[in-house]
């Protein structure tokens, strides 16, 4: 498989030059894994099961597996997995991660106005910011069906609720696969930058490398010398900044884009040759980080989850947990 996905990956990279794999499938699934090993305690229970971390292991590599769909899928989302960071802090000398316009067609119009387009640029904040969305309205819609399963004034529908609670536990699982991709994207510096694949048509006073080191470093790489439990004993600590996901997420993929030179660096020193622990140490440290990002957006959006509303005409979340309103209507559907 690995080597199926390098080829692909070669292809990509001859007919496309913005859009490559991230983390190959060794990298994805030890992030997922990982944040999801980590949960504290807060978390519903089915979150916090051997499985459900096997589950959104396997899930958190579904954005790469469905490459070559098509040309309508792909156009759309393969810069879905990037951002082309320049060294002046802004992309493609439009925005900054720091003061990005609110929705990706305001993005599009800004880069479109310095000759660019988010197409070329790759809109990952943007991923991110989507994916983290839709799991706090996922779980918003779980609290409110365990609620109202438990809850005897609406036995009449309880069996309904027991089995719409049962495919949304899937569906928070498969949101937080999607999630967990493109949070490792964010956590791979050659993701958050211009040189994405070799140093590029740039100044380089340092003589920067421009060979192809992006599949390499995040692929053969991760898969022949980084250890799961390297990366688990580098989780930090839960972090929750009391901030808007849209900064929370700016300031990751920031300090992301910071590490592209260090990296380059390393490269040039030796460092990601075979053998050198100095690039698996990297590479460790890199996913350790997504993997903390992840687990603390999860938390996040479970905390988030009580302040929305669920279904048509919309009902509170605090309102069904404390009785007051019956979510059947709203959530069955009633046109």
């Amino acid at each position: 498989m690995r080597r199926r996905l390098a080829a692909f990956a070669s292809v990509i990279v001859l007919t496309a030059p913005c859009v490559a794999l991230a983390w190959g499938s060794t990298g994805h699934r030890i992030i997922g894994e990982t944040a999801m090993r980590a949960a504290p305690a807060e978390l519903p229970g089915f979150l916090r099961t051997p499985q459900a971390a096997i589950d959104v292991g396997e899930y958190s590599r579904e954005p790469d597996r469905s490459k070559a769909a098509g040309k309508v899928h792909d156009n759309e989302r393969d810069p879905a997995h990037f951002v082309d960071l320049g060294d002046d802090g802004r992309i493609f000398h439009g925005p900054t991660l720091a003061n990005l316009p609110p929705t990706r067609e305001d993005y599009d119009s800004a880069l479109r106005a310095v000759g660019q387009d988010s197409w070329k640029a790759g809109w990952l904040p943007y991923s991110i910011v989507d994916r983290w969305e839709q799991l706090a309205k996922d779980f918003a819609y779980w609290r409110v069906l365990t609620a109202a399963e438990a809850n005897p004034q609406w036995r009449a529908h309880r069996a309904w609720f027991a089995a719409d609670k049962r495919r949304r536990e899937q569906q928070i699982l498969i949101d937080i696969g999607e999630l967990s991709h493109f949070v490792g994207d964010g956590s791979q510096p050659l993701h958050v930058s211009v040189h994405y694949n070799g140093w590029g048509d740039f100044p380089n006073p340092q003589g920067f490398t421009n060979a192809k080191i992006h599949g390499p470093f995040e692929g053969d790489l991760v898969a022949q010398s980084v250890r799961p439990a390297a990366v688990a004993s580098a989780v930090a600590p839960l972090r929750l900044c009391g901030c808007a996901i849209d900064k929370r997420t700016a300031d990751y993929l920031a300090a992301t884009g910071r590490q592209a030179i260090p990296l380059y660096a390393l490269e040039k020193a030796g460092g990601l040759n075979p053998g050198d622990p100095r690039g698996p140490a990297f590479a460790t440290r890199q996913l350790a980080i997504g993997a903390s990002e992840l687990r603390d957006l999860i938390v996040e959006a479970w905390r988030t989850s009580l302040k929305e509303t669920v279904g048509y005409k919309p009902v509170a979340v605090g309102d069904v947990l404390a009785g007051k309103a019956d979510p059947y209507p709203a959530l069955y559907g009633t046109d």
